[in-house]
């Protein structure tokens, strides 16, 4: 039953990274299996010979890889048109993991109390600098760039509360990494070998930085678990509280304003900003109608319900144990 719980929190940590403002992490935390996974990659990155640590992964990494390689064009297209409903969802799927990441605290020494509300405040003034600062324009930097992406967007996959989506924003390589996954897909229908060969550049790229970074940060957080695990675990838990902050659903994509830069090009008139597709342009909040905000609660509700019922099924014993390491004590 585990291994079920694992699949669906890979299919979760593969949709919140296409996501700007959710983290796959975040999701993993929900699902209930964030130790189990960060503790597989490291001992995976030593070649453990032990069975457990590779089947965790499998099962976590073949369902993300896939609900990223089939879902990133539909993702994109939905959160853009729709992004009240797919933020309020994700609102309700990361609250509904604070129960999961409490009772691995219980009991909870005043130190993790400290680290949850530090952690949860950091997570509020990243959220605001968020809503304050544009991101960068998108497509350019490369092979190169793309490997930036890959490592900044793996690190984000593990550490929860920071959005791979959004640090994909600020790198200007959020719409690049999306069209070269559909790329690819289109290559692979065409049955053209040396199509399929020239999009797979950039995929590699990408795939180099995801193993680094996983790599690189599953480790440092394993190694914070096994020392300082009730401290961690807290400001795991305010990770995962703050960054609802940064899901606010209520924003729509607006027209450029004038003598903005999208993709290297300065919009100077009215039609050309219009030109501009809906995946390029800059958002903003509004004040939405009763009907969708009742509408928003009712999936919050939906969210939080099927991540709480998720982190019941399957619960695995080992990673649930509160206890804590002597440096917590």
């Amino acid at each position: 039953m585990f291994i079920g719980r694992l699949a669906i929190g890979g299919i979760l940590m593969g949709l919140a990274n296409l996501v700007p403002g959710i983290s796959g992490g975040t999701m993993l935390l929900a699902a209930g299996v964030y130790p189990a996974f960060v503790e597989s990659v490291a001992a995976a990155t030593t070649l453990a010979r032990r069975l457990r640590p590779w089947l965790v992964l499998a099962c976590v990494g073949v369902p993300a890889v896939l609900a990223i390689g089939l879902l990133a064009g539909t993702v994109r297209d939905g959160v853009l048109e729709h992004r009240w409903v797919a933020y309020s969802l994700f609102i309700g799927l990361t609250l509904g993991g604070a129960p999961t990441l409490w009772a691995m605290l219980r009991p909870i020494p005043p130190r993790a109390v400290f680290a949850t509300i530090l952690s949860f405040v950091g997570m509020v003034a990243l959220a605001l600098m968020q809503e304050t600062q544009p991101a960068a324009s998108d497509g350019g930097g490369g092979l190169g760039g793309l490997f930036l992406a890959g490592f900044a967007g793996a690190a984000a996959m593990v550490l929860p509360g920071v959005s791979g989506g959004y640090l994909l924003l600020v790198l200007g390589q959020y719409v690049a990494v999306l069209d070269a996954i559909d790329a690819f897909k289109l290559a692979i229908r065409s049955g053209e070998i040396a199509g399929v060969i020239e999009a797979a550049w950039p995929l590699a790229a990408i795939g180099v930085g995801v193993l680094l970074g996983i790599v690189l940060v599953s480790n440092v957080v394993r190694w914070l678990l096994e020392r300082h695990r009730a401290i961690t675990l807290g400001a795991l838990l305010g990770l995962l509280l703050g960054a609802v902050a940064g899901l606010w659903p209520f924003r729509a994509a607006v027209l450029p304003e004038m003598g903005s830069v999208i993709r290297g090009q300065a919009i100077t008139t009215t039609a050309e900003a219009e030109a501009v597709e809906l995946k390029y342009r800059p958002t903003a909040a509004y004040v939405p109608s009763a009907g969708r905000i009742t509408g928003a609660v009712g999936l919050v509700l939906l969210g939080g319900f099927a991540s709480i019922m998720l982190g019941r099924f399957g619960r695995d014993p080992d990673s649930e144990q509160p206890g804590e390491s002597p440096s917590d004590a």
